[in-house]
């Protein structure tokens, strides 16, 4: 696991991105639309999966494995026809040392999860719980689908304002230390704007397009890379 998670603390999930386009990390990210239900929440842990059949039971049972931080992340396959988890499992998520939940689906409670207080990612709010019980996958609480990507207990979790990504256990380290140099990067950059130095110039925007002119096939992504600027990866 990684070292020192509270370092997403002064990063987002954009420069968490960036980072793995730079180190070559497969950019694992939920679809859009995947959103905290408070503004301003955010969460970093280590993923603890379910996939959802119908029944709580499954939360439950994932609870029985977690480590505190562990961020569950339920499967319940982008479905918008049920919310499938609200503030009777969000509180027993806080009770087993859970630091929040993402929901590749909708949630309920909405006015109960804002008082918990404990971070929840979803789709959005819907009225309806489930009224089906589907057969339970002997591995539903090894992994979990969210979106096209397949999450298990080796992958961390990174959600805020932007949405959620996944990063595998092993390189987030990697990630993190990249994220805070892109991090660094773009505060100067952000700071010299404001002194009056346009990003044209920082970048050297001319030089570019003249190196494109002569070179079709001359990105400009190269162009940063060679010059040190952090716009895009």
């Amino acid at each position: 696991m990684p070292k020192d998670l509270a370092g997403f603390a002064g990063l987002s999930t954009p420069l968490v991105a960036d980072a793995c386009v730079r180190l070559g990390e497969p950019l694992r990210a939920a679809p859009a639309g995947i959103l905290p239900v408070v503004d301003g929440q955010r969460v970093a842990g280590r993923a603890l999966p379910a996939r959802h059949h119908g029944s709580v039971d499954v939360f439950l049972e994932a609870f029985t494995r977690a480590e505190p931080g562990d961020v569950l992340v339920i499967d319940n396959a982008g479905r918008l026809d049920e919310a499938c988890v609200g503030d009777l499992a969000v509180l027993e998520a806080g009770a087993a040392g859970v630091a929040g939940v993402v929901v590749w689906g909708l949630h309920r409670d909405t006015p109960d999860l804002v008082g918990i207080g404990l971070p929840v990612f979803s789709y959005g709010r819907h009225a309806p719980g489930p009224v089906r019980v589907d057969p339970r996958d002997p591995d539903s609480l090894d992994t979990a689908r969210f979106g096209a990507h397949e999450v298990t207990s080796d992958d961390v979790v990174f959600a805020d304002d932007d949405g959620v990504l996944f990063v595998s256990a092993a390189r987030a380290d990697a990630v993190l230390a990249t994220a805070h140099g892109i991090f660094r990067t773009e505060r100067e950059q952000a700071r010299r704007i404001r002194a009056g130095e346009t990003l044209r110039a920082q970048t050297g925007f001319d030089a570019y397009l003249a190196a494109r002119a002569e070179d079709p096939s001359y990105t400009f992504r190269r162009h940063l890379r060679r010059t040190g600027g952090a716009i895009e990866e």
